[in-house]
């Protein structure tokens, strides 16, 4: 992209080339179907131009909701070859072929974000899928809680963090013995130095196997599956989706009593994820006890989730201050920094947009204000990658991507 082209109009064509009908997948190519928290970004972005469609976007993500509230994090909804694991592979069980994991269930907070911006329009429709958010609440709080009420990640993928360092120690113990051959198509697409290494990618199949073996079976996978650890990504976001289905509910007249309770509960749970040695948010082995030892992105989305840490936003200002284009998705200065690839070091503009509406609901408002900008940079000279690295801007990963358009519209781009 260069200053001749119109961004707005760029990020509007992205939405809408990559709109198969109801849902968009992330980028042509490399994510052919429909992923979870991707789906719930997007929203945010049709709702600048489009709010049926945005509606619609949600609605369709909820249509692949199994019986026991899980909302799966791809939705295959047409048959596509060329990706690996596709549905055979998952054999997953809800009303559309699907994987067996979760995502980051950023969606009830993208519901109420589309309601407030069209209350009229929203009514009906927030109220129609109200149900299907608290239910997969629910089936969080049931399944992936740990002692302290943090939530836990089963799968690299589930908590959309895929490559983090922050797994490094809990996959070593996953053994990938007899996972067999398979034709990755991530890295017939783009760079395989931007990618997951062959070590993650036959565990993370591992994994997927190990959870088809248990016909994804929540409580047999709590002794079959050794890979368990709690992460503020996860934790953040539930906290604030939990607020915001309170919120939801009060304004509807809904009952949903048990909230209050698990708001207190994740907060707890939340706050258990303050590493003191980092001084930092970190995520925890669930099984062992052990730190991650990881400063990521997802540690500054304790204001998104409600929580304000003097530590943080000083790490934050630092970080603004020091990193050309922040925020990385692992601190530079740590060992396993990798500025390109995908969650060990790289910007993700979606990532920041979450930082930012924490930082300005809590008042913020100067950090908020010079993240949004600097993001705003980044994509107006770098286009609307998949990620970007943090310390020279470059785009990397997938091109033309559904979530930066959307970050485009709903907040970097906004003046």
């Amino acid at each position: 992209m260069n200053q001749h082209t119109n961004p707005d109009r760029e990020a509007r064509n992205i939405l809408v080339a990559n709109d198969r009908g109801g849902y968009t997948i992330p980028t042509e190519g490399l994510y052919p179907y429909q992923w979870n928290w991707d789906s719930a970004i997007a929203a945010l972005g049709f709702a600048e131009f489009d709010i049926d469609r945005a509606w619609v976007e949600l609605e369709t993500l909820f249509s692949g909701q199994w019986d026991d509230g899980m909302v799966p994090h791809i939705l295959f909804h047409k048959q596509d070859d060329g990706y690996y694991p596709g549905p055979d592979v998952w054999g997953g069980h809800g009303p559309i072929p699907s994987s067996g994991i979760i995502q980051p269930p950023v969606a009830a907070t993208v519901a109420r974000k589309i309601w407030e911006k069209d209350g009229d329009a929203g009514a009906d429709r927030v109220r129609a899928l109200f149900p299907s958010l608290l239910a997969w609440h629910r089936w969080i709080m049931k399944w992936r809680l740990d002692e302290h009420g943090a939530v836990c990640t089963t799968h690299p993928w589930e908590a959309g963090r895929d490559n983090a360092p922050d797994w490094d120690k809990a996959m070593e113990g996953v053994d990938p013995t007899g996972v067999g051959d398979y034709q990755r198509r991530d890295t017939s697409h783009v760079n395989s130095a931007d990618r997951p290494t062959k070590y993650d990618y036959d565990r993370y199949i591992k994994l997927v196997q190990i959870g088809c073996q248990a016909d994804w079976d929540q409580q047999k996978l709590l002794s079959l599956n050794h890979f368990r650890v709690a992460d503020p990504t996860m934790t953040f976001i539930t906290l604030r989706a939990a607020r915001d289905l309170q919120e939801i509910s009060e304004r509807l007249g809904i009952a949903a009593d048990e909230l209050s309770s698990d708001i207190q509960r994740l907060e707890a749970g939340a706050r258990s994820l303050w590493n003191e040695t980092l001084s930092s948010f970190d995520s925890r082995d669930a099984l062992t006890g052990d730190w991650a030892g990881s400063i990521s992105n997802a540690s500054y989305l304790c204001w998104f989730g409600g929580l304000d840490s003097q530590h943080m936003l000083e790490r934050l200002r630092a970080t603004l201050a020091k990193v050309p284009f922040p925020v990385p998705s692992y601190d530079p200065a740590m060992p396993n920094f990798d500025q390109r690839r995908y969650w060990r070091g790289p910007t993700w503009g979606f990532m920041n947009m979450l930082i930012g509406f924490g930082l300005a609901d809590m008042g913020h408002l100067e950090e908020a204000e010079a993240l949004r900008q600097k993001t705003s940079q980044l994509i107006a000279t770098n286009g609307f990658a998949e990620y970007y690295d943090p310390l020279t801007g470059s785009p990397a990963g997938g091109n033309s991507f559904t979530w930066t358009a959307a970050v485009w519209l709903h907040w970097a781009g906004r003046n």
